[in-house]
């Protein structure tokens, strides 16, 4: 395969790793607001329970979205392809949280990478890794035989 055809097959995962973002932040948006509903009604659950119930869900219908989206878009299953459709959706996921924590709370950078080191922000750093490794991650689990 040649650079051209590498570099235009990435291109061609912009769009769907645009689309698995905003879907994805959306639908994470509104579980935040159910977990700050939740968490008003029963404070004694904390942060943490909400998290756990939150994150199942967030990664199951990342699954189901990428999967779907792949298969609509045609998304290549290389590497390089799968790499930039999660890398995008990643990145444009961090740079919302970032931006989110600085107009709705006044956090700025390094508030908000600190709140890193409580649990149930840790915890939803890794679901937000995994979900931008579900491209790759399924190049072998949904398409292999």
């Amino acid at each position: 395969m040649t650079r051209r055809t590498h570099t235009r097959l990435s291109a061609m995962a912009l769009l769907p790793g645009l689309i698995y973002f905003a879907l994805v932040f959306a639908l994470g948006f509104v579980l935040g607001i159910g977990r700050a509903l939740f968490l008003q009604a029963v404070p004694s659950a904390g942060r943490l329970t909400g998290v756990l119930i939150e994150v199942p869900i967030m990664l199951g219908a990342s699954w189901i979205l990428c999967r779907d989206l792949v298969r609509r878009f045609a998304v290549v299953s290389t590497v390089v392809a799968r790499a930039v459709m999660g890398g995008l959706a990643f990145a444009l996921l961090l740079l919302a949280e970032l931006l989110i924590g600085a107009l709705l709370f006044g956090r700025g950078p390094a508030e908000h990478v600190a709140l890193y080191a409580e649990a149930s922000y840790a915890l939803g750093f890794l679901a937000q890794i995994g979900f931008g490794l579900m491209p790759l991650i399924q190049i072998r689990w949904v398409e292999k035989p």
